[in-house]
């Protein structure tokens, strides 16, 4: 049965790939979007889409009936986020609260976009749903990974007080198309600097692990998410559980291209050592896990980036 969506942050990467699949499946999609990170080219139907910012209470998005809200209004990256903190910060309190009465009052089922950024500097690796936050509350970073625990709380904080059908996800680097090439991430990042023959910047030693997942998979993750009859669970981890040295992605890359030289700066303040998802609570109750391998992966995004150069 098709479903009235509204997808916030719907003209961004994962905006973008969650609407073409939702649309694809037949569904009706509402995008709102600020477009302070996200693009006008990702809205796949501009006749049911609106530029406002969610932490403008009430717009015309807001008079609409929905069934599903997706919130992934946030900037993301980091290169995004420290440069507009202020915003970061309200964006996940004010207008995260803004959708989830949205949802209250359309009795509709709110999924929300978190991070493996809460977790901070992993005490446990693999990251586990239930481990603590180890997160420092006044360095460059924390408006985005203070701001989504925020989001996380104000979500369970509506479930408790109105019984509302609130899901949270809590995403682990995803890659692939639609990447903004200056985004700052670290696979982008890597991609564009061997296309352009210049040196890949490796900060610190390399040593420090990512989990990369693929968007088609995630995508995935969201859809289950947002479609299972009911979750009665805290938040979910969605990412690839396949632990990779940074370094090593750089020489995948490397390899891949054919193209690119290493170069090693200082780590940034805070940049967390490992990251690696525990998914027994998606595959259990989601039926949930990732199909596409990193190389796969890299090299579908590596291509799309060559088809943008090439424009």
């Amino acid at each position: 049965m098709a479903k009235s969506i509204l997808v916030a942050g719907g003209a961004g990467f994962l905006g973008h790939h969650l609407c073409k699949r939702l649309i694809d499946e037949g569904h009706d999609v509402f995008v709102v979007d600020n477009l302070c990170t996200g693009f006008e080219d990702n809205v796949i139907d501009k006749s049911k889409y609106e530029v406002c910012d969610i932490q403008q209470r009430w717009s015309s998005f807001s008079t609409r009936k929905y069934d599903i809200i997706y919130n992934l209004a946030c900037p993301a990256s980091p290169v995004a986020y420290q440069s507009m903190p202020i915003q970061t910060t309200l964006t996940s309190v004010v207008g995260t609260n803004n959708l989830l009465e949205l949802a209250r009052l359309n009795n509709a089922v709110f999924v929300q976009a978190s991070t493996s950024e809460v977790y901070g500097e992993p005490l446990h690796s693999p990251q586990h749903e239930s481990n603590r936050s180890h997160v420092n509350p006044y360095g460059p970073r924390s408006n985005y990974d203070s701001g989504k625990m925020a989001a996380e709380a104000l979500c369970y904080d509506y479930k408790n007080q109105y019984n509302m059908s609130v899901r949270v996800m809590r995403i682990f680097n995803c890659f692939g198309p639609r990447m903004a090439p200056n985004d700052g991430r670290v696979v982008s990042n890597f991609i564009v600097q061997s296309l352009t023959g210049r040196p890949i910047t490796i900060y610190g030693s390399g040593m420090q692990t990512r989990s990369f997942c693929y968007v088609d998979d995630l995508i995935d993750g969201f859809v289950k998410l947002g479609f299972k009859d009911s979750w009665e669970h805290g938040p979910v981890n969605v990412g690839n559980p396949e632990e990779r040295t940074v370094s090593s992605l750089a020489y995948s890359i490397i390899g891949m291209v054919g193209n690119g030289t290493v170069h090693h700066m200082p780590m940034p303040q805070d940049d967390p050592s490992r990251r690696c998802p525990d998914i027994t609570l998606a595959k259990r109750e989601l039926g949930w896990s990732p199909k596409v391998t990193l190389e796969a992966g890299l090299e579908k995004t590596i291509e799309w980036f060559r088809s943008v150069r090439n424009k």
